[in-house]
């Protein structure tokens, strides 16, 4: 397969027609990753064989960094399932020079199993910025967290394309476990209760819409006198099941199936996103099997021409008449998170969304079309002696 059409002169650290063992090798950022692969020829060899691929591949500081979280902990444990998921990841589904400005996600190798469940593979959130003085690309994973190309970081190989990568990716988590890290106790308790918390974990290719804490508590007296059934219907309406809705994905005026049969209406001004009368605060976290967008308000199933009021500082509760609790709800016996989140994201999508468009259409690629061999790539292997590489 050919690439030269997709490069621009300027990328002088493109190598056509290279194979991918001599283009990592000649990286001296990538010595860890290199000396790694090496001592594992038949997994490099049929790593080297597929094509129409990407791959993000992590840096010496990304091994330096990742000894310090639970990558580092699968290496050092030769957790061979979790490691060949992960490396599965950092595999893109087609070949990616460059990324849009606006956000796009992308679907990788790690497809539906133990540890995705998402049609199409996992997918990870490309970012290209748009200061042009100083470009980058930057990766959003699991938790929101963030992996850059490096300067000079991407290089062609005769399969696809490599982009050097500060930090490892990190595999996107079930939905109640993100939560979780993400201080939503409520929402996590609030599942418990009405027995939804296994439904959600393990249902394939859905959207959460994920109420803070602060939107239970400010309803605490409507929710207090509800039985688990009504709880239920209630956090059924913020499930939509079979759509991963990426914010790229979502436009002004559109409407999601919920998991109750009822819809939600999507409303977006000035790059910011509403779901009925509940403003999206932090959107596109990725979860195991899709998508979670955090919001400010509870929705109401009961209330559904709840709607929007972009140019108000904060939106009036969808339950009439409902008072705050002194305490925050449903948070009895819920664990506290212990991993720093930073929920600021990456840039909103919203712009493109209200016009229509979507996202990703300045990208680079060979079409997203799949690579010739998909999921885990025999990485069991790959890692196990990760503790010895990263001690040299």
């Amino acid at each position: 397969m050919r690439f030269s059409s997709l490069l621009t002169a300027s990328m002088a650290s493109v190598v056509a027609g290279q194979g991918l063992t001599q283009t990592l090798m000649d990286q001296p950022s990538l010595s860890n990753l290199t000396t790694y692969l090496n001592l594992f020829p038949t997994l490099l060899n049929e790593l080297s064989s597929m094509s129409n691929i990407t791959l993000l591949a992590p840096s010496n500081m990304a091994f330096e960094t990742a000894l310090n979280s639970s990558t580092g902990a699968a290496f050092t444990a030769n957790n061979t399932d979790v490691i060949s998921a992960l490396f599965s990841y950092h595999v893109l589904n087609g070949s990616y020079t460059n990324f849009s400005t606006m956000p796009e996600f992308v679907h990788t190798a790690l497809m539906p199993g133990m540890y995705a469940n998402v049609t199409g593979g996992q997918a990870v959130e490309a970012l290209a910025s748009s200061n042009m003085s100083n470009a980058t690309t930057t990766f959003y994973s699991g938790l929101l967290q963030n992996s850059t190309v490096a300067t000079n970081g991407t290089f062609n190989f005769t399969g696809g394309v490599v982009h050097v990568v500060d930090h490892f990716l990190v595999m996107p988590e079930n939905l109640t476990n993100t939560a979780v890290q993400l201080n939503l106790r409520s929402a996590v308790g609030a599942l418990t209760v009405a027995g939804l918390a296994d439904a959600v974990d393990t249902m394939m290719d859905a959207t959460f819409f994920v109420p803070d804490n602060a939107a239970f508590q400010a309803i605490g007296s409507a929710l207090a006198t509800s039985t688990p059934q009504e709880l239920a219907r209630i956090l059924q309406y913020h499930v939509v099941n079979g759509t991963v809705g990426y914010s790229s994905m979502l436009t002004n005026g559109s409407t999601l199936t919920t998991m109750d049969g009822i819809p939600v209406t999507i409303t977006i001004q000035d790059s910011e996103i509403f779901v009925n009368s509940a403003r999206v605060v932090t959107q596109d976290v990725l979860v195991a099997n899709g998508v979670m967008h955090v919001i400010d308000g509870v929705l109401n199933p009961g209330n559904r021409t709840a709607s929007a009021q972009p140019t108000a500082s904060t939106q009036a509760p969808a339950f009439s008449g409902a008072s705050s609790a002194s305490d925050t709800p449903f948070t009895s016996g819920v664990a506290s998170a212990t991993t720093s989140v930073n929920t600021e994201g990456p840039t909103s999508a919203a712009s493109a969304a209200a016009t229509g468009g979507s996202s990703g259409s300045s990208s680079s690629s060979s079409g997203g079309a799949m690579p010739l061999k998909t999921g885990a790539v025999g990485a069991a292997a790959l890692f196990g002696g990760a503790a010895a590489i990263m001690n040299l």
